[in-house]
């Protein structure tokens, strides 16, 4: 029997398949929803090439039809924020899907890119629903047991989307991309049959839903009873609370919100996300061949889908904490890597090979993939206190989409300016420093309740006064 360190909680839990398969049923929904946000993303890479065959499409364009989606985003967040307090993470799960279901109806009858550009404007909520609020279905709806594992393979179902755009687009007609899309936004609506999160039935004082809702998920054995119970005293403790200024200089306030941001800026200035979406223009510059870059850009897709579900499969036997800092480590030594080599091609100093190139490549693809591109926004759900969950979301999902809207936005720029070894350069020292703080901070969630995570930020008085409270 293995005991929590921090709230002495038995953490034993026996797997019943019956409750398994409904918390996949939850997440198979959830999935759906990452995996459409995945075929939006991905999708500017194939068709304005083809676009490009038919009409004029400037740069300038291109970058916004690139980065629009998540700047679109921005604004709903605030109102996400709001209607997800008091309606409910179910009631916004289904309004971010309703909202997929339009912009993909548009992005398939869309005919110029101003059309097209007007889809990914539209899909702003269900953008903003996605990172804000179905990251929390997960975390909330899934027991400590899975949902390491679950809140990985969500990560997996962006990058499977944007792998499944490029594989579109390159062998059919961009049109292809949001009929799949519709297919899985009409899945998706399987969240009608789900009950709504326990924990926010818990926050809203709503215990005997709650309990309805926990047991729906979990069973009725006396470790689950125990959970609710404990659930609920924690809950009740909070409902009373009100925000004031003083509680901003506490540690269990801004630690986890200072560290939902490093991860956040290590997800993006790791730079592994901006070269999957620029994947077919940097391989075209690397190897110098159209039909090389096409090959490439699937290889190095298909190499980043298998090292994140590898991650997935690593994030269930190691420590999340670990995995992260080491994979990081190995991706930015890739980074330096790719970066001295393209250095010394462009100085002559060595031939360039495209075999080479790929290699490097494809080992900084696997080795991000398999921490960063899976576990930030994993963490970041699971370290969020329940009392400033609201404000926690709302500026964490601020900076998430301010960075990948920016840095998808200027990434043409960075390329043309300082060339692609100097990218891989300024992506691999910033994640660096990203990765110090890190190590500092970074605190292990692994199979640990929601709760049991926020007692890890707050006072070792704190911690004593609610291990009595259990006892």
């Amino acid at each position: 029997m293995e005991t929590c360190k921090y709230t002495e909680i038995k953490c034993k839990y026996d797997i019943n398949w019956k409750y398994f398969f409904k918390q996949l049923f939850v997440c198979c929904g959830a999935w759906s929803f990452f995996f459409i946000i995945g075929l939006n993303l991905g999708a500017p890479t194939v068709y304005i090439p083809q676009l490009r065959k038919e009409t004029a499409v400037s740069d300038e364009m291109a970058s916004w039809l690139c980065s629009s989606s998540g700047f679109s985003a921005i604004p709903s967040l605030f109102i996400i924020t709001f209607l997800s307090k008091h309606y409910g993470r179910k009631t916004i799960f289904i309004i971010g899907n309703f909202n997929l279901l339009i912009s993909l109806f548009i992005f398939y009858f869309s005919t110029t890119p101003t059309q097209i550009l007007i889809s990914h404007i539209t899909s702003g909520f269900g953008y903003a629903a996605c990172f804000s609020n179905n990251i929390l279905i997960v975390a909330e709806y899934i027991h400590p047991k899975y949902r390491g594992v679950f809140l990985a393979v969500k990560s997996t179902s962006v990058v499977s989307g944007v792998w499944a755009a490029n594989a579109i687009g390159t062998f059919l007609n961009w049109r292809v991309i949001p009929i799949f899309g519709l297919v899985l936004s009409f899945f998706a609506f399987t969240s009608f049959f789900w009950p709504e999160s326990p924990y926010w039935l818990a926050n809203k004082g709503k215990f005997d839903e709650c309990k309805k809702s926990y047991i729906w998920l979990n069973g009725s054995n006396d470790e689950v009873f125990k959970e609710i119970d404990f659930l609920i005293q924690f809950e009740k403790q909070s409902l009373n609370f009100k925000f004031d200024l003083n509680i901003i200089v506490k540690e269990e306030f801004y630690k986890p919100i200072l560290i939902s941001f490093l991860l956040m800026i290590q997800y993006h200035f790791s730079g592994k996300f901006i070269f999957s979406i620029y994947a077919l223009d940097i391989i075209k510059k690397i190897t110098d061949s159209e039909s090389t870059a096409y090959i490439g850009m699937l290889i190095l897709d298909g190499i980043t889908v298998f090292g994140m579900y590898f991650g997935c499969f690593l994030a269930k036997i190691l420590k999340r904490r670990t995995l992260y800092l080491w994979a990081s480590v190995i991706g930015i030594f890739f980074l330096f890597s790719i970066s001295l080599y393209l250095f010394l091609c462009e100085k002559s100093l060595v031939r360039e090979n495209k075999f080479v190139s790929i290699l490097l490549l494809a080992s900084f693809s696997v080795s991000i993939s398999c921490g960063p591109m899976i576990l930030s926004t994993s963490i970041y759900g699971e370290i969020l206190p329940s009392r400033f969950k609201s404000l926690g979301v709302i500026l964490t999902a601020l900076l998430f989409y301010l960075l990948l809207s920016t840095m998808l936005k200027i990434a043409p720029v960075i390329f043309k300016y300082i060339g692609l070894d100097g990218a891989f350069l300024f992506y691999g020292i910033t994640s660096g420093l990203c990765c110090l703080l890190l190590v500092k901070y970074l605190p292990e969630t692994k199979d640990k309740t929601l709760q049991e995570i926020e007692e890890l930020f707050k006072r070792k008085e704190r911690v004593i006064e609610l291990e009595k409270l259990q006892i």
